[in-house]
Formats: C-alpha cells, structure tokens, sequence
C-alpha cells in the first residue's frame, strides 16, 4: 500500500488524537456534604502528633523513622521508580554507540596482514503519535503514585509507634493493677487463716482466699508476657531486636476530652496519600491505555552510521576509506494474530480495574473515619459511666470486707466485690487506651501529618522524597 500524504496526515491526527479513557464518573464521584455525626465545618489540624508530645515518645518516632526496615524498603522502591523515571526520559534522545574493532591474521600461504575498523553509529525514533510520551507519562505517574504511597507509610508507622507505645504502656499499669491484685490477695489470706486458727472463719473461707490467690498469680503471669510482647511489637517498628528492653520509668496514659477539627469529607481526597496514590495508579494505566493503542501504529525511525578501515589503526580516520550513511525506516505491525488489539484490551481493562480499586479506596477512607468518629463518642460515653462505676466498685470493696470481719457477709460476696472492682478498674485503663488509638486512626484516616517529628538530619527516608 503506498503512503500518500494525505494517508499519511490522517494516521497522524488518528495517532496524536488520545485523550484520557478515564470514566467521568470516577471524577464526579458521589462525596457527602458532612460527616454523619460531626457538625464541625472547622479544616482539620495538621500535626496531630502535638497533643501526644512526649520526649521519650519524639526520640521513639525519629528512630522508627530511620530504621525501620519495611519503611526503608519502600524508600528504595521510590528510588528505583525514580531511575525509571531517567530511562523512560532518555527515550527521546537519540542512541550513540562507537564500534572499534582490530584484528590479526595469518593466511595458509603464511601472509600475516593486520586489519583495524572504526564505526560510530546513531538511531533515533520519532515520537509522531506520543507513544514515547505516553510511556514517560506511565512512568512518572507510577513514581508519584510511590511517593504518595512512601509518605502514606510513614504517618501510618509513626501511628503505629504511638499505638504501640500506649500498648505498651497500658499493659504495664494493668501489671501493676495485677501486682496490686496479688498484694491484696496474699494480705487476705493471711487474715482468714488466722480466724480459722482462731476459729472465728470456716474452711470454705480458706479455700476460697487460696483459690484467689492463685487465679491472681496466673493472671499475673499471663500479663507480664503480654507486657512483653507489648514491648517487643514495640521495639520491631523501631527496627530493633524485640528483646524487651524499653526503660521501666513509670508512665501514665493521657486522658483525651477535647475534639478535634475534622473538616469535610472532600478534603481528604486531596490530603490524603493513600487516596492520591490510588488516584495516580489510575492515571498511570489511562496512560498505559494510550500506549498499548499508539503500539498499533508505524515506528519511524531514523539512522545514520560514519566508518572508517584500514591495515593499522593508526590509518583510521585518514579520510581515504571514511565511508557514512543515513537511513530512514518506516515500521509498522500487519499481522500479530489480535496480539496488539488484545494487549490494548487488556490495558483498559485494567484501567477500568484501578478505577474500582480507587472508588474502593476512597469509600473505605470515607467509612474509617465515620467509623472513628461513632468510636470516639461512644468510647467517652463508656469512660465516664465506667468511671462512675470503679468508684463504686471500690467502695463497696473496701466495704464488703469489713462487713465480712464483722460476720454480716460470707466471703463470697467479698470475691464478688473485689472482682467488681478489678473489672472496673482495668477497664478504665483499657478504655482510654482505646481512646489514644481511635483519635490517633482518626487523624491518619483524615490525612493528617506529624511534621514536628521529622528528623531531617539523618534520615534516609527523607531525603528520597527531598532530593528529587
């Protein structure tokens, strides 16, 4: 088939004629005016980490930050994007290669003769249709899409320290509350053991005492491993060996009372990384779709060659024997048996995947924080009833035991009021544990950063999102 010009403009417009596949909905989509339960209207707060300011926890955070083994690994990724990036821009420049060849010889009729060559060789392609563009642009989407998912992982590992660290923290005050439990438990059975040597208390009172006792030792076991493995989940995110060394200074949970701006549902579109780099992988595949259709057109190429011969190399470039030459070559697919159209389907059917992929994502971003916020309301209604009900429970304790030496009660209901008022007291330090790891969700699924945490000095993971 002859190429005329006028065939040629028109597979030129066909080819440069690529607008983005991407459904208008997925732009559009459907965003509330207003969190379900919040009438705030307030932008949310940036560095959330404020409130939880604590020095040994910001020396924690910048460590975590540094050595964190899967954070790192993620960093590298960005990088190696970024190199991608390079190869995916030298497309457009053309190829240069220098070919030097020498060589020595002996004929059978013994004649020795020397021969030495010299060629420099040069190809270009021209990008008519933008498929070189296309695949640039794949590239470079892809790499922000790893930027946005990089700083994604940073907020939630400094989340994931502070969580950890209240874990850690609140499982050490429950190993106190059991201690104390223990105290408690040994100091009664010595007080019953001596009424039944006295004979003012039964059997059935030393048993019981004793059976306590020893229910309160097991529990105190179970929760010195689980402070353990508090501190070793702790120490892992740091990057260290989990060997459950933290320091044993005596900490205390921060209370939460105040709310927090939440802003709007749409501005966590735009805030958070996980979003944009969902929204980035769509791009990248619409991109990806350009490419895989513009595959289906003609490769024009260009190149040209200068090279040069002789006995000795010391003869090459004499300009006797320089010989050159320019070509230019036309491409173009004609029978691939559907590959090309099915490699085109296949590119927009992972488009129209991605694009699912991200409505999920923004849906599930939109469901955490609804979630969060129903949590946190509900987790200050239980605070202050379970509050309410510890003061009770440790009246009554204190109560029912001197009701007991005095013979008014059995010691049943003694065990009974102890328990009571174990079970309140531990659910008071589970429940504002509870309310530190819910805001902290709270803020990382509204996009929120910890800038005053960042240690820019010696941080490796930084500086992959700063020297670009």
């Amino acid at each position: 088939m002859k190429l005329t010009p006028s065939l040629f403009i028109a597979i030129l417009l066909c080819g440069c004629a690529s607008t983005s596949q991407v459904d208008n909905k997925l732009r559009t989509a459907e965003v509330p005016q207003n969190w379900q339960f919040s009438e705030t209207t307030q932008p949310i707060a940036g560095n959330w980490f404020a409130q939880f300011s604590q020095p040994k926890l910001s020396l924690l955070v910048d460590e975590a930050l540094n050595n964190n083994q899967t954070l790192r690994q993620e960093a590298y990724d960005v990088q190696i994007l970024a190199q991608q990036l390079v190869q995916a821009d030298a497309d457009f420049w053309p190829d240069l290669d220098l070919t030097l060849n020498t060589g020595r010889a002996k004929s059978t009729n013994g004649t020795i003769s020397n021969s030495s060559s010299l060629e420099l060789e040069s190809s270009y392609e021209l990008d008519l249709w933008g498929k070189l563009s296309a695949a640039q642009k794949q590239v470079n989407l892809n790499y922000l899409a790893a930027k946005a998912k990089y700083q994604q992982d940073r907020q939630t590992l400094v989340a994931n320290v502070v969580t950890s660290w209240f874990d850690w923290i609140a499982a050490k005050q429950l190993l106190s509350l059991f201690e104390q439990r223990v105290k408690n438990a040994k100091q009664n059975l010595d007080i019953i053991e001596s009424g039944y040597q006295q004979g003012l208390n039964g059997a059935l009172d030393v048993y019981l005492s004793r059976n306590e006792l020893n229910t309160e030792l097991s529990n105190l076991a179970q929760q010195e491993a689980t402070q353990y493995q508090a501190a070793r989940s702790l120490e892992r995110l740091l990057g260290r060996y989990p060997d459950a060394s933290l320091t044993t200074e005596q900490l205390t949970l921060p209370l939460l009372t105040n709310d927090i701006p939440i802003g709007l549902p749409s501005d966590i579109i735009t805030r958070k990384p996980e979003l944009l780099a969902s929204w980035y992988q769509v791009l990248a595949q619409d991109a990806g779709l350009a490419f895989a259709h513009k595959q289906r057109f003609p490769s024009i190429s260009l190149s040209a060659s200068i090279s040069d011969s002789g006995d000795e190399l010391t003869d090459l470039l004499s300009g006797s024997s320089l010989a050159w030459s320019l070509l230019g070559g036309l491409t173009a697919p004609l029978f691939k048996a559907g590959d090309l159209k099915a490699n085109e389907e296949i590119a927009r059917l992972r488009l129209k995947q991605q694009e699912q992929t991200y409505l999920d994502t923004l849906y599930t971003a939109f469901s955490t924080v609804e979630n969060a916020i129903t949590t946190e309301n509900s987790l200050k209604q239980r605070y202050q009833a379970t509050l309410a009900a510890q003061q009770n429970a440790e009246a009554a304790e204190t109560l029912a035991f001197e009701q007991y030496q005095r013979g008014l009660v059995t010691y049943t209901t003694v065990l009974e009021a102890q328990g009571r008022s174990f079970s309140a007291q531990s659910a008071l330090i589970q429940i504002k544990n509870q309310l530190l790891a819910n805001r902290i969700d709270l803020h990382v699924a509204l996009g929120g950063d910890f800038t005053d945490t960042r240690n820019l000095q010696d941080n490796e993971q930084e500086d992959v999102i700063i020297n670009e």
